[in-house]
């Protein structure tokens, strides 16, 4: 038995095996609360959820806190394109994530969900072995968008690269002057420190103030960083300053750009830096390019 959380529903199952996936990371509940039982149990949890289950800051530490508590008998800790940890009485396993040629969110939490039911609920497979298959399945469908999940041996025989760990940081160039700027900093940070990705954000290790102050501190900063990733929308002069900088410097770029004309995005294209127009998209490009 699958059962998805408050987004999805409060069913309440008794199941000999079921498989838990809270889906709220704001108000995660526990999966006995509403009178739901199982003999076997496996909760699969991202980051946030995990912390705000356990009340502890450390994603691994509220895991390994969860586990200890002794209602599930398997906790599967996703964190993004670091991959997964699987907790068991026996340890942690770490299962990778696959690249794909693609980025696509929609649905990829409940394919890998769904997946590891599949493999350890169903076929009997063992919790790392089952959350790397899920993984596996998760890069196949962000790549083509498509159902069913494939078979364990299609899967094995796919030749899927895993994704290291991410080392260095990543520089966000971006315009933050109105409150919709703003909200896209604010979203994009979140969004790489979730993923346990280093970030400078210029907004806030540095502040607003006169360009002679923050101009030397900002640059300063990029020197650190080995990813630029930069917000051309609207061809912010400070961004499009800091993207030629950057590329000066030989540091990779990744540029989210909607709604630009051609001709705004010739220098940066012409000089080798990535240019994406969907917001997810650029996020995992430049985690990407810190291997």
């Amino acid at each position: 038995m699958l059962r998805f959380g408050m987004l999805e529903g409060d069913a309440i199952v008794s199941a000999a095996t079921a498989v838990y996936d809270p889906q709220s990371a704001f108000d995660p509940r526990p999966f006995g609360e509403n009178g739901s039982t199982a003999g076997r149990l496996a909760m699969i949890l991202n980051q946030l959820e995990a912390r705000r289950f356990a009340d502890e800051p450390d994603a691994r530490k509220a895991a390994e806190a969860i586990l200890a508590k002794g209602d599930a008998a398997v906790v599967v800790l996703k964190m993004g394109s670091q991959g997964a940890l699987v907790l068991t009485s026996e340890g942690v396993d770490h299962v990778p994530a696959y690249r794909s040629g693609n980025v696509f969110k929609i649905g990829s939490g409940d394919v890998f969900s769904a997946a590891f039911t599949q493999f350890w609920a169903v076929e009997g497979r063992s919790p790392r072995e089952a959350a790397d298959l899920a993984s596996r399945a998760v890069s196949r469908y962000v790549d083509t968008r498509s159902l069913p999940i494939p078979s364990a041996d299609d899967l094995m025989a796919e030749d899927l690269v895993p994704l290291e760990a991410a080392t260095g940081r990543v520089y966000l160039a971006a315009p933050f002057f109105n409150l919709a700027e703003r909200w896209v900093v604010e979203e994009v940070r979140n969004q790489l420190v979730d993923m346990g990705v280093p970030v400078f954000s210029p907004l806030h290790e540095i502040g607003e103030g006169p360009g002679e102050i923050v101009a030397p501190q900002d640059l300063a900063g990029l020197d650190e960083c080995q990813v630029v990733l930069a917000i051309l929308n609207g061809s912010d002069a400070g961004t499009v300053f800091e993207v030629g900088y950057a590329v000066a410097k030989g540091i990779p770029v990744v540029a989210l750009a909607q709604n630009m004309r051609p001709e705004d995005l010739k220098m940066p294209q012409g000089t080798g830096c990535t240019i994406v127009s969907d917001l997810a998209t650029a996020i995992y490009q430049a985690v990407w390019a810190l291997k």
